[in-house]
């Protein structure tokens, strides 16, 4: 197949269990063993698990008692997240050896943008066989990584082989790809978004593909003209050296489940005062304002305010949380708040692509 627009090389590099990892590595007793990072108390909130303990249902955002529950010899290891970042500043020296256009989603993950790079090396595909080395010879850690011709399918692809794996689409390959793919595979398609789709019928990407545009539309309101695209191998997004925050946000758990507003007032002083921090830092400043609120029983509700001029203080953003707090009543004790701060004054008006008319041919050496 021919496809009428310009043809990228993309890697996606994603770490194996990345803090998981690094603590297994920094500390060899932890090898082959069970272990997730975070805290094992009953507040606490698993924030990665290794493989090992993965095998048991342990997931990150799982909360510590059941993953104890789930894998008794769990071993519970303290983040250490600026050790983390050290690593990932080591790996990410490496993707620049290669390319300037590098795009990193978090200290785990990023992609790059190989289509005309440093090394001259034409094929993507032993550009990441490459760098996935210098990662583990560096660091002493395992990488997966996916190659095609977007971002979407880079990232797809990237899971498909872990841990320590890779997977290229080439051009030819795409539609055959996207079409066999169970629906739950699509990046950016959920839990909820995918019983959705069983219930219309679709459960690969072929199903999605007989849809059309307006049943599309229909179903997924602004998602639909995305998934229409995305199963036809079209996702024209560009690699962005440095990603524009859309918000910014601080939030905390509490030790104690809070059952009154009048118990949170001073908690969200607290985070309203790290906000004005985190925004100072980044000269930012923004409108829309959002109070996140986490139940005892995990259910989440948000509450947001779009106010006329941007903020960046922390009495502005505590006043308009305190008014999102009373806006109703509470639906149970809460175990956990957050403000974040969105339609920020850094964003600028998207850019539409540019179709090229001219067909890119599939001798693009992958």
């Amino acid at each position: 197949m021919d496809f009428d627009f310009p043809l990228r090389k993309i890697i996606h590099v994603d770490m194996d269990a990345f803090y998981a990892s690094v603590e297994q590595h920094d500390n060899p007793e932890l090898k082959g063993k069970p272990i997730a990072v975070g805290g094992g108390s009953k507040r606490g909130v698993v924030s990665a698990a290794s493989y090992e303990a993965r095998k048991f249902g342990v997931r990150s955002a799982m909360a510590g008692a059941i993953a104890r529950r789930n894998c008794p010899d769990l071993i519970f290891v303290k983040p250490r997240f600026d050790r983390y970042k050290e690593v990932s500043m080591q790996i990410r020296s490496i993707f620049y050896e290669y390319t300037e256009l590098v795009e990193p989603l978090s200290l785990d993950e990023a992609y790059l943008d190989v289509t005309e790079n440093k090394k001259g090396n034409p094929s993507a595909t032993l550009i990441a066989k490459e760098i996935r080395q210098k990662i583990f010879d560096k660091t002493g850690l395992t990488a997966s990584a996916g190659i095609s011709i977007n971002k979407f399918i880079a990232k797809v692809a990237s899971d498909y082989n872990k841990p320590n794996g890779q997977k290229t689409v080439n051009p030819e390959e795409v539609i055959d790809f996207l079409e066999n793919l169970d629906i739950r595979k699509f990046y950016g398609v959920g839990k909820v978004t995918a019983e959705k789709m069983y219930r219309l019928g679709i459960f690969t990407g072929k199903d999605l593909k007989e849809k059309s545009l307006e049943f599309l539309n229909q179903h997924f309101g602004k998602g639909g003209s995305h998934y229409y695209n995305v199963v036809r191998g079209i996702h024209l997004s560009s690699v962005k050296p440095h990603r524009i925050p859309k918000s910014v946000g601080a939030e905390r758990t509490f030790s104690e489940n809070l059952s009154s507003e009048i118990f949170m007032l001073e908690k969200l002083e607290n985070i309203a005062s790290e906000l004005e921090r985190r925004l100072q830092k980044s000269k930012i400043a923004g409108k829309t304002i959002t109070l996140k609120i986490k139940y005892s029983d995990f259910t989440l509700q948000t509450r947001s305010k779009t106010l006329p001029y941007f903020i960046a203080s922390k009495d502005l953003i505590l006043e308009t949380a305190k008014e999102l707090l009373y806006q109703s009543t509470l639906e149970n004790s809460v175990r956990l708040l957050g403000i974040s701060l969105a339609n920020l004054n850094t964003e600028k008006e998207k850019e539409q692509p540019k179709k090229e008319s001219v067909l890119v041919q599939l001798k693009f050496d992958f």
